[in-house]
């Protein structure tokens, strides 16, 4: 905690007194604006109390007290879970724990005895090359973000390839879960509360992500801030937490630290089915959606939910693809095995030079650093959709849907997820060729190095395992066959059809 506070401190000591006093006061704003939607702890009431009592002041001594005493109950909020002796004891037990997690009782169906998670959560990529960046430096994991299953996928992921621990924050309403609480309280996790809206939060978050970097912690965020409602590959990513990474190494440059190298890794995760599909693209399609950050009331909500999805999911052969993309250092240079960063051209850069004098020592510019971080942001976005893996569910949902879309070319995407049932029916015959060309389209992109896929080799195997794996979970179904004909859920086949939006196939 001392050294968030000394962080503040710096900060505050950069500010005059105008700028000290709207900081606190953006806090007291933001935590009443809060509380006027829920009842505040008792700690909270006292804290806010507090706060307030010392912005009426006129001292800024005052105001910067009350700044510390927030920085100070929040770094404490933010911490308190993490244990990075607890997450080494648990994931010595995590493959059998995952194991018994999905055959529990309450399962809706009994895994199949044969069941290797090894086998249904495909990990691919370059691991080995992460693996060596890991011994030579901090490692900065960035993925996409699907699900609130996300998290401890991704550490199993980790832990079966040999990875070292990382932190990672998860949202405080994720812990409502007591299944996933137990584990994510374990295995590496610290608390974010998307409520908290103030600056002095803010900086109490980045600060803590900075310290953990500093003392050479790998760690883990999904710089898309939410899960996609929409599904889609995110296009765009929050910069807060990916900024406190360059600062980091900036200051392990100015320490002369041993292990001062920090690399970002993004990630794709990619699942022939989402636990939350339905209330996502509902979601995402409501009006009062898009202002709502955080959704309480979804399927990750019941631990019953969460216990069916995984043991149904995980009995599928293509059941989840997590990618490990090409590593970059914090300019979004890619770097090699060595940990050498490289140009355009293929050849070693000194990245020192970016943000060091010709003395070896990092000068401060924040506005160069936003700079750099806007470029890595970029690069990983591409990495995104470079590694995204096209599963049946996805070409399958795409091909109907933009069937019933040239069907009805003067309807826009609120009005198509509002056909009537009669609208939404398709041949199976068009449907198949609507498959088979997307499948050729797929197939001259991977080529090209711009997606990956996971499909079986013709447009009948594609539709038969798309309707056999919606079958298997969603009470609604994507796409169902009714005799010769295929009827769609047009939500959900909106939901899995926007995972290859962006490509150029021909989507709106």
């Amino acid at each position: 905690m001392a050294q968030l506070i000394a962080r503040l401190d710096q900060r505050l000591d950069g500010l005059d007194d105008v700028a000290v006093q709207r900081l606190l006061e953006d806090t007291v704003y933001q935590e009443r604006q809060r509380f006027e939607d829920e009842s505040p702890t008792e700690d909270e009431a006292k804290l806010l109390a507090r706060i307030s009592r010392l912005a009426l002041d006129n001292r800024r001594s005052a105001w910067e007290e009350a700044c510390r005493g927030c920085v100070d109950a929040y770094a404490r909020e933010i911490h308190n879970r993490f244990s990075l002796r607890a997450y080494r004891m648990a994931t010595r037990l995590l493959p059998g724990a995952l194991t018994r997690l999905v055959t529990a009782p309450n399962a809706g169906r009994v895994i199949s005895r044969d069941f290797d998670p090894r086998a249904r959560i495909r990990i691919q990529g370059h691991v080995e090359q992460v693996k060596r960046l890991a011994e030579r430096g901090t490692v900065v994991f960035t993925p996409t973000h699907l699900s609130n299953l996300d998290s401890p996928l991704i550490g199993y992921a980790l832990f079966s390839s040999g990875l070292p621990p990382v932190a990672y924050g998860a949202g405080l309403n994720l812990f409502s879960n007591p299944v996933m609480e137990f584990w994510m309280s374990r295995l590496g996790a610290y608390t974010v509360d998307r409520r908290k809206q103030g600056q002095l939060y803010k900086e109490a978050l980045k600060g803590y992500a900075t310290e953990l970097t500093l003392r050479g912690v790998h760690s883990l965020f999904f710089p898309g801030g939410t899960r996609s409602r929409s599904g889609r590959v995110e296009k765009r990513v929050k910069k807060g937490l990916l900024g406190t990474a360059i600062v980091a190494w900036q200051e392990l440059l100015a320490q002369r630290a041993p292990r001062s190298d920090v690399f970002v890794v993004p990630m794709t995760l990619s699942t022939s089915l989402v636990l939350e599909a339905e209330t996502l693209i509902t979601d995402s399609l409501a009006r009062e959606g898009k202002s709502r950050y955080i959704i309480s009331d979804d399927e990750f909500s019941r631990p019953r939910d969460v216990a069916s999805y995984l043991s149904r999911v995980l009995n599928l052969d293509e059941a989840v693809h997590v990618t490990f993309c090409q590593p970059m250092d914090l300019l979004g240079n890619p770097v090699n095995d060595d940990g050498e960063s490289l140009d355009a051209r293929g050849r070693v850069v000194d990245r020192r030079g970016y943000v060091c004098d010709r003395d070896g020592r990092p000068e401060a510019d924040p506005q160069r650093d936003r700079v750099y971080t806007d470029r890595l942001a970029r690069r990983i976005v591409e990495s995104w959709h470079r590694e995204n893996v096209a599963l049946s569910t996805h070409v399958a949902s795409f091909a109907a849907f933009q069937m019933l879309a040239d069907r009805h070319p003067h309807l826009d995407v609120f009005h198509l997820v509002h056909l009537d049932p009669q609208r939404r029916l398709m041949e199976r015959g068009r449907l198949l060729t609507a498959i088979d060309d997307l499948l050729i389209a797929l197939s001259t992109l991977q080529q090209q190095g711009r997606i990956r896929t996971s499909l079986p080799t013709t447009a009948q195997g594609i539709l038969d395992e798309a309707v056999h794996t919606f079958g298997s979970y969603h009470t609604r179904k994507a796409l169902r066959p009714e005799g010769d004909w295929i009827a769609a859920d047009m939500e959900l086949t909106l939901y899995y059809r926007n995972r290859l939006v962006g490509y150029g196939l021909g989507d709106a």
